[in-house]
């Protein structure tokens, strides 16, 4: 089967994210400016604690999600379908990678297909928000939802990447009007994510006035788009320009208090540099709902269903100890914690 172009930007994609290094330079997600603060008497039982929850209206074993990757390459298919299946079985949420691949080239459109992997997951579809400028609308949309089956569609948002990419499309022009006629139009819930850069508040809160449902903040700290393009470049002015961006974006950390201080209800997904469940219990204890992992999930999705799964099983165990050291039995005594300190201050105080 032949690729377009599309086809092998992806994978060329995943390439680069396994084997160069595309975090950004002396940039951190924040989180490490929390900690908890241990209880020696948690007056639980550890095989008591509970971490199951909710998204998108389905009932899910643990708060996490597998964060947009890839999709539209035969590498990226492998990939798809091991996070599925591993999804389905330890009951986490998952997202595609960008469909737009789907309906642009014949070309592996089964790796975007895996409802029948995980039949009883949360699904998202995903398409870049800057495509409603490039003759995408509401009939598309359906169509990508449609097609995958998904329980939502997410809106990406990436004008730094696509000012790097050789190939990039950069009019970000008025789609605030046009996301609204999306949210209003479509027949499931619509999120927006970032890509690595992040969303604060203010953004967030005029995405939640036109009727976006829920907000990856998809912060910094993780892979940089910017070095991702910057490797794949063959244009020696943007390979130049790309360094002097290698430190851009707001740190994971940042994005969520900032968009829960302006939208105390609206469901936050915190991505961006998430490696370990200690990491996804610091950003439940500051605001966020659901945690997506990405990257740290991609070596062993190249690899078999039972490399995701021990992945998974060890997020989830982490999340569970920390809890435990805390004594909380569940996700919303984790939440309320007064047990943690940011920046130096304790919340016991």
């Amino acid at each position: 089967m032949s690729e377009s172009g599309i086809n092998k930007r992806k994978t060329e994609h995943i390439r680069l994210c396994l084997t160069d290094q595309v975090e950004g330079v002396n940039k951190s997600t924040g989180l490490e400016g929390i900690s908890f603060i241990h209880n020696a008497l948690p007056e639980i039982n550890f095989n008591d604690i509970e971490i199951d929850s909710t998204f998108l209206g389905k009932q899910i074993k643990t708060p996490f999600l597998v964060s947009s990757m890839t999709g539209g390459s035969k590498l990226a298919a492998r990939i798809n379908q091991n996070l599925a299946i591993a999804a389905e079985e330890r009951g986490w949420a998952i997202a595609l990678g960008s469909t737009r691949a789907l309906l642009e080239s014949e070309a592996y459109q089964d790796s975007f297909l895996i409802r029948k992997q995980a039949p009883h997951a949360p699904l998202i579809a995903n398409l870049g928000a800057v495509q409603l400028n490039y003759g995408y609308g509401i009939d598309e949309a359906k169509r990508i939802v449609d097609m995958t089956e998904a329980d939502s569609l997410v809106l990406h948002l990436n004008p730094l990447q696509e000012v790097f990419q050789d190939e990039g499309d950069i009019n970000f022009e008025r789609l605030l009007p046009k996301i609204e006629s999306i949210c209003k139009e479509l027949h499931v819930p619509v999120g927006v994510k970032e890509v690595g850069f992040g969303i604060d508040g203010l953004l967030a809160k005029q995405l939640a006035d036109v009727g976006i449902a829920y907000i990856d903040v998809a912060g910094a700290g993780g892979t940089s788009w910017s070095q991702v393009e910057k490797l794949r470049s063959k244009d020696p002015l943007r390979k130049a320009a790309a360094e002097a961006f290698n430190q851009w974006g707001i740190p994971t950390k940042d994005c969520i208090v900032s968009v829960r201080s302006q939208l105390p209800d609206i469901p936050i997904v915190a991505s961006g540099g998430m490696k370990t469940g200690h990491d996804a219990a610091k950003a439940l204890t500051i605001g966020a709902d659901i945690i997506g992992f990405a990257r740290t999930l991609l070596q062993a999705a190249t690899e078999s269903v039972e490399s995701v799964l021990q992945v998974m099983e060890q997020i989830e165990l982490e999340l569970r100890i920390t809890m435990f050291g805390i004594g909380a039995k569940n996700l919303t005594e984790l939440k309320q914690t007064n047990r943690v300190e940011i920046m130096g201050k304790s919340l016991m105080e």
